[in-house]
């Protein structure tokens, strides 16, 4: 009888864990999109009824095509911020110095914050009788002056937007200092020894090497941003009616307002699929060769 490798009973405990958390609730909602399971009329989950949930939501439901849209704008603003902030912050503090280390250690304050309490935080600050946010923005930009930002749609997203931005920006911007740090500083020497303008030297010598860092901090942030649910919950709740309700939290509202057990699993399903379209997307993208 062939003896089981030592190594591999030292796993076992992390790949039950994982087996226990990850792939049983992964595989168990799979086969639940698949059945009609309203939690408030039965227990258990009812009739097998294929593909209905999927074709439900793409063919007659305004509702999922609407958080579909609010997703799409969501994650694209917030991915393309947070990467621009965390790219060109990396860039300012780099060097080393008293102020770059200490703003490197305040940076990670944000991160560390609940993202449920600053959406709390964001609410407050853009109330319009004592925010303090409300307040300054309409003093610097007189056009908004006087709006209720969390009762407009556009400017509930940028909200919802920002405080998501303020969350990840700083601990993006780590990640890309480390990605800085990896690069030959001999290659950006060379380039600036042959007369290379600082902008030649980031774009062609700099920028092609850090690469991979970004790809994979836009993966982390898709990911982030797909499945934000707290900052939206705390913040707008969604609201001004339907235009910052995201697919995250319409799976919730789904699931534990209109307890469609069956239907939320298999918009859940498709928020994965997304998921899993994009990382390829990028991952491909950046790592080509």
């Amino acid at each position: 009888m062939r003896r089981i490798p030592p190594h591999v009973w030292l796993l076992a405990p992390a790949l039950s864990f994982v087996a226990a958390m990850a792939l049983f609730p992964l595989g168990y909602s799979l086969v639940l999109s698949f059945r009609e399971w309203k939690l408030a009329a039965s227990g258990a989950p009812g009739a097998w009824v294929g593909l209905a949930n999927y074709w439900l939501l793409v063919s007659d439901d305004p509702e999922f095509l609407e958080a579909l849209a609010a997703t799409a704008v969501f994650v694209a603003a917030d991915v393309i911020a947070t990467l621009a902030i965390a790219l060109g912050a990396a860039l300012l503090i780099k060097r080393a110095g008293r102020i770059n280390s200490l703003a490197r250690v305040l940076m990670i304050l944000p991160f560390v914050m609940s993202p449920a309490l600053i959406g709390i935080s964001f609410r407050f600050f853009l109330n319009p009788e004592f925010g303090i946010a409300h307040h300054l923005i309409g003093m610097l930009v007189p056009a908004l002056a006087g709006r209720v930002w969390l009762a407009d749609p556009t400017l509930a997203m940028i909200a919802v937007i920002a405080s998501d931005v303020w969350h990840w920006a700083p601990y993006m911007t780590l990640v890309v200092l480390g990605g800085l740090a990896s690069i030959p500083q001999e290659t950006e020497e060379a380039a600036r020894v042959d007369g290379a303008s600082p902008w030649a030297v980031f774009r062609d010598v700099t920028l092609p090497q850090l690469l991979p860092v970004l790809g994979v901090v836009a993966v982390l942030k898709t990911v982030f941003a797909l499945k934000a649910f707290d900052t939206i919950y705390t913040l707008s709740n969604g609201g001004p009616g339907t235009a910052t309700q995201t697919l995250a939290y319409f799976v919730y509202q789904v699931a534990f307002n209109h307890y469609d057990m069956g239907y939320a699993a298999a918009a859940a399903y498709v928020l994965t699929a997304a998921l899993l379209v994009l990382s390829v997307f990028y991952l491909r993208l950046v790592f080509r060769k």
